[in-house]
């Protein structure tokens, strides 16, 4: 026997589940299909852009997830060496958000909420431990095979969305290419409970610090500072997180202090895009159609927005015999954004982390110091880093 739904998910993590649960909402039957049985607990993405809180606040989670997180108005990027910082608040833009402050909370949170609200809902499914593994088109939906326990069963869907990570089945199956890099370095993600504020009393709970030889992304979450820095290719990962390791980037961060750590991990980093979001009745978002570093914490809020935009349109087309050409139309926004403001900004931002080309790094910092003075500039600045240019700009794509 075939199952059926409107709309078939694949993958449950940040995006697969507020896609889920906004379709939900809006009426439209949805099955979310998770190939894990639960979600991965580590510190991957923490950052909620305003927009992006904005977003949860519609599907109910907003305030749930503050309460766990911190509210992080000023954010702050530093050179290393000279001490010299900007910090820029974003409740300078609380006429533009209902949220005027990034909201530092690990992501697992966010999906766990918005799954286990899912089942709630009558139209919608959760399905855990069930791995997609393929699909084809059938005139007017689409056919997709996933396999649970070793067991394989079809689901017929009017429409396919691979929120399946940067390795997507969905993807692979629509044929379409990832075109990018990897960047050739290693970036290394080590967190501890220590007051860092303690002994730098100037930072903020959102910290960029740029620095030729080591630049670091320092973040707090609640209970924890997250610290982000380079390591080169070549190093030996078992080398990289040991404790000797470990306790020199402390040491270079807090000099003297014995830190205790309660996480480490080594990334490879991407800036990829995939060549269409949108294939037939096969859609991608998030990691499945684009990849960018972490720098400015882009990459998963981009991606819920995509499926905020997917699910505007979908509505349309399932609720409201809108066209089917609709898809082109999301295809041509999110595809537009991520390469004109995603990608652009992302590495933007490494270039300046990493003082690239170094000679050059003295006129960014200048350039960063005008904006920091300048009402209007700081306001434009402020905009794009908290990604309400870029839904704006979006919007406007015909």
């Amino acid at each position: 026997m075939v199952i059926e739904t409107e709309v078939l998910i694949a993958g449950a993590g940040p995006v697969g589940a507020i896609g889920a649960v906004r379709l939900a909402s809006m009426g439209i039957d949805v099955i979310c299909c998770e190939q894990t049985d639960s979600f991965a607990s580590d510190l991957r993405a923490s950052t909620f852009h305003p927009v992006t809180v904005e977003m949860l606040d519609d599907v109910g989670v907003a305030q749930p997830l503050i309460d766990k997180g911190l509210k992080a108005p000023v954010y702050q990027w530093r050179d290393r060496r000279s001490g010299e910082h900007l910090n820029f608040d974003l409740g300078e833009v609380a006429d533009a958000t209902r949220f005027p402050f990034r909201l530092q909370c690990p992501q697992h949170h966010m999906a766990e909420m918005l799954t286990s609200h899912l089942p709630t809902l009558a139209n919608a499914e959760m399905r855990f431990g069930t791995k997609l593994v393929g699909a084809r088109e059938d005139g007017d939906g689409v056919i997709a095979t996933v396999e649970r326990d070793g067991k394989q069963e079809d689901i017929r869907a009017k429409f396919l969305i691979g929120a399946d990570g940067s390795r997507s089945t969905v993807r692979k199956v629509m044929d379409v290419p990832f075109d990018g890099i990897t960047y050739e370095e290693k970036f290394v993600s080590v967190s501890t409970p220590y007051p860092i504020e303690t002994i730098l009393t100037d930072i903020e709970y959102v910290n960029y610090i740029a620095d030729p030889d080591e630049w670091l992304v320092l973040l707090r979450v609640p209970g924890l500072w997250r610290i982000l820095i380079p390591a080169g290719p070549d190093t030996d990962n078992d080398e990289l997180l040991s404790d000797v390791s470990v306790a020199a980037i402390f040491d270079r961060i807090v000099p003297g202090v014995a830190v205790e750590t309660n996480f480490r991990k080594i990334y490879k980093v991407h800036q990829r895009v995939a060549g269409s979001f949108h294939k037939g009745r096969m859609l991608l978002v998030g990691d499945a159609a684009h990849l960018n570093n972490p720098l400015g914490g882009f990459g998963m809020n981009s991606g819920i927005h995509d499926v905020w935009n997917l699910a505007d349109k979908l509505w349309s087309i399932l609720r409201k015999d809108g066209d089917i050409e609709q898809l082109a139309l999301f295809d041509r926004q999110r595809r537009g954004i991520t390469n004109a403001f995603i990608q652009a900004q992302s590495i933007q931002n490494k270039e300046f982390m990493e003082h690239a080309p170094v000679e050059s790094h003295a006129g960014r910092m200048d350039r960063m110091a005008t904006i920091a003075a300048d009402p209007a500039l700081r306001r434009e600045y402020l905009l794009k880093q908290a990604m309400i240019t870029s839904l704006t700009d979006a919007a406007k794509i015909a």
